[in-house]
């Protein structure tokens, strides 16, 4: 078995004595992440056969409380949940299993059971895109994004590409704050170029991807 699949037992006999709730008694929780993205997908439960096929077949397979059976997600609708990794919490009594999805995970159709698009977000990165966004549409002279794209995109270029010079001189230097501060001016301009061309981090993402592959 691969490392990365290597897991420890989990104590069954402790889940039994849990009772997390009536109808799970002895049963593992089992939440599956996208490997990629992290978005949380769906929520299932295991017991010891179907963890063991889990673990033998890398696709994600569950106990069905409601017909008392295995099932292998995909199964029906061919969107096998491929696993990445299993983790054990710290009581030995919740699973979290990355994954790669084949496709949309909820029976709905939806990317996920909570009706998300399983998409990559960037944390603040992400806000800014959309602060830019916004701002791009003020005609408010005191805003710098505004004034900005207001000058076009030969501005907006000319500005990356300073800053990028900026950032190569601090870069020689030893100072890391000064070479964290272009860091951010670059990374900044950066979002404002894609936006001037209608694209987004989300769209570069995927050109890496495809390039990874």
């Amino acid at each position: 078995m691969k490392k990365e699949m290597e897991l420890k037992t989990p104590n069954w006999n402790k889940l039994k004595e849990l009772n997390l709730a009536s109808d799970v008694a002895g049963l593992l929780p089992a939440i599956v992440q996208d490997a990629m993205t992290k978005n949380v997908l769906m929520l299932g439960y295991m017991n010891e056969e179907s963890l063991a096929v889990t673990e033998k077949t890398k696709k994600v397979t569950f106990y069905s409380r409601t017909k008392k059976r295995l099932w292998t997600k995909g199964e029906t609708s061919g969107n096998f949940l491929h696993v990445v990794e299993m983790k054990l919490d710290c009581d030995q009594d919740a699973l979290l299993i990355y994954v790669n999805p084949d496709g949309p995970t909820c029976h709905t159709g939806s990317d996920s059971c909570w009706n998300e698009v399983n998409s990559s977000h960037f944390g603040f990165l992400s806000k800014l895109e959309k602060i830019i966004e916004n701002r791009r549409a003020m005609v408010d002279a005191d805003s710098y994004v505004a004034s900005l794209f207001q000058k076009g995109i030969n501005k907006i270029a000319q500005k990356v590409g300073e800053e990028a010079v900026e950032l190569i001189i601090e870069a020689k230097d030893n100072d890391q704050e000064l070479f964290l501060e272009e860091s951010a001016d670059l990374l900044f301009h950066y979002l404002m170029l894609l936006h001037a061309k209608d694209v987004q981090l989300l769209d570069v993402e995927n050109v890496l991807r495809k390039r990874h592959k």
